[in-house]
């Protein structure tokens, strides 16, 4: 909602055009004069100024350079008589957005005033966006450049989003620009994780639930879906939905619509839907493990977000984007760390990167960052013992269940974290560990 004053010495036309955009949803204050415009000025900040040109004493241009002083500016919409060409061109070169002829179309003023409350609200969420992405998105390859204008082009639109990649490349940065550069960056932006809910509370807390849906259900609950009405819905890691939450979120993506747990009768919600997945969802429709009528209807707009192997542009800025973080600046980070940076493959992309200078932090102390507090990484030793093991014939199943033990191991026998080790979920690494015949109960 916009702030409007309106400035006219004509009551009845004030109180008529006050009424008319407050039907647009504005918050419309009126002054009575060019005097009484002044002091409302100074008593709080308005979006658009919509001022008679002809006024007594104070007129339309006094109102105009009074509005333009303030920080921020108003933009100003002038109302002129029949005739006064020239004094619209005077308004305009002194700093007037518009201006309208009197008599006038109400609706005329009404669809200029709302341009201009957009193009301001735009622009707020233009600086607004820059500050919530700056401390988070690296694009300085031509990889994540592509990905970046791929991701501001599809956001003007209302179409469903694909973002495709690996884990910890940045598919949530780019799905929070795609909202903040989208009509919805108002709204709400939710959202949902959905490897880690289990199969049996995902549906409800997605799309919501009656009061006594469920054992335990005491009271109704909306869901995710219900609070991003009127914004975006982010789904994280949509290739781990079970197939009866696939079924209902089809049928919000055909027609708006889905029905609660418990509930009767279909409910619509105005909410954008992006995806993200780090598996291959056509694989897994030809495995039948992802229906394949959803696949098509998420794969309207798909962004492949790069790895990091395939972004060395992007390396060095975002471990000196982390530093900072931290209070480091970019001149403790050795020559030689900054190369050991480079030469690494990163197979766990951004994250990986982040807990290799969380590491470096430590082992360097207040001193330079130098190669040797850069962890060389799992992946020269891993490459050792894939060899011997395909010397010895285990072949491929026997090296995956070596790393799969040897995650455990490390991570104490947490299934969480060893899950992040491997940088799969927890419920593939649960179908993993039964695949190999090892335990699957505990944490």
């Amino acid at each position: 909602m916009s702030r409007v004053l309106v400035v006219d010495d004509e009551p009845k036309l004030g109180r008529f055009v006050q009424e008319m955009l407050e039907l647009d949803g504005h918050e419309v204050v009126r002054a009575g004069g060019g005097v009484e415009a002044l002091a409302r000025l100074g008593e709080g900040a308005f979006d658009v100024v919509v001022t008679d040109l002809r006024m007594p004493q104070v007129d339309g241009l006094a109102v105009l350079r009074a509005a333009r002083a303030r920080t921020p500016p108003p933009e100003v919409v002038m109302m002129t008589a029949h005739g006064s060409a020239e004094s619209a061109v005077e308004a305009m070169k002194a700093g007037a957005a518009d201006y309208v002829t009197k008599p006038f179309p109400m609706d005329e003023l009404r669809l200029r005033v709302r341009r201009l409350a957009e193009q301001r609200a735009a622009a707020a969420r233009s600086a607004g966006l820059v500050a919530r992405l700056a401390p988070d998105l690296v694009a300085e390859s031509a990889g994540m450049r592509a990905a970046v204008a791929a991701a501001e082009q599809v956001a003007a639109t209302d179409a469903t989003v694909l973002l495709l990649g690996e884990s910890g490349t940045g598919k949530s940065q780019l799905a929070r620009l795609v909202h903040w550069r989208s009509r919805r960056a108002a709204g709400p932006l939710v959202e949902v994780h959905c490897a880690a809910l289990p199969d049996t509370l995902l549906e409800g807390e997605l799309f919501g639930h009656e009061r006594g849906a469920f054992t335990g259900a005491a009271q109704r609950r909306p869901g995710h879906l219900a609070a991003a009405d009127g914004g975006t819905l982010f789904l994280d890691e949509i290739g781990e939905i079970p197939p009866s939450t696939q079924v209902k979120l089809l049928r919000f993506l055909q027609d708006r619509s889905f029905v609660p747990l418990g509930a009767t009768a279909p409910r619509t919600v105005d909410a954008r839907v992006v995806a993200a997945t780090n598996r291959d969802l056509a694989a897994a429709v030809g495995a039948g493990a992802f229906r394949e009528d959803l696949y098509y209807r998420l794969d309207v707009f798909a962004i492949r977000v790069p790895p990091l192997r395939e972004r060395r542009e992007d390396v060095l800025p975002i471990a000196e984007r982390h530093l900072a973080g931290h209070g480091v600046p970019p001149e403790r980070l050795g020559p030689d760390a900054r190369a050991r940076l480079l030469e690494r493959p990163w197979p766990g992309n951004v994250r990986e990167l982040e807990n290799a200078l969380e590491r470096a932090l430590i082992l360097a102390g207040e001193g330079e960052i130098r190669a040797e507090h850069v962890a060389p990484g799992a992946a020269p030793r891993a490459a050792g013992r894939a060899a011997e093991l395909l010397v010895e014939g285990f072949g491929l199943d026997a090296f995956e269940r070596e790393v799969i033990e040897a995650a455990l191991a490390r991570a104490g026998g947490n299934k969480t974290r060893a899950a992040r080790l491997l940088g799969v979920t927890r419920r593939r690494l649960y179908s993993l560990l039964a695949s190999h015949g090892l335990a699957v109960e505990g944490e």
